[in-house]
């Protein structure tokens, strides 16, 4: 007979999108998105074989229409910042002229919720003084044009 204080090892079990085993190691199920927001800018974490993909829409591009001077410095500042990113990162103009700062980390195994967390916080503080060069050529944070 078993002592009733005997019970069976714990097992893995569903949250969300992840599998988390007892000692705390999540398993993504599929590739689960987590969104958040820094500074009023949707961002956004997909974690696939031990990879976070991370991205951040970093603001609209003016249009020549609204602000012929604006649209200038915003262009020289977008042909600027590829070069000052970190190794890895990369910046995209979307056809409806939103930028996107992608950028992409590996975390250690097993992935664990905090350091999935402190990858998102690193990531979030990383994109500080590049934010900020955006805001001081003119490009905030914003939605699609159409």
């Amino acid at each position: 007979m078993t002592a009733p204080h005997d019970v069976s090892p714990l097992q893995p079990f569903a949250h969300g999108p992840f599998l988390v085993d007892p000692d705390g190691a999540m398993q993504p199920r599929g590739w689960p998105a987590l969104r958040f927001a820094w500074r009023g800018r949707a961002c956004e974490a997909r974690l696939a074989d031990g990879r976070l993909r991370l991205s951040a829409a970093a603001g609209a591009l003016p249009y020549t229409a609204e602000c012929v001077t604006g649209r200038t410095g915003a262009v020289a500042a977008i042909g600027r910042l590829p070069s000052e990113l970190p190794r890895g990162w990369l910046l995209r103009v979307l056809p409806d002229h939103r930028l996107k700062l992608e950028a992409e980390r590996a975390l250690p195994a097993p992935v664990t919720a905090t350091a999935l967390l402190g990858a998102l916080v690193g990531f979030a503080l990383d994109l500080d003084p590049y934010l900020d060069l955006l805001a001081s050529a003119g490009i905030v944070a914003g939605t699609a044009k159409t």
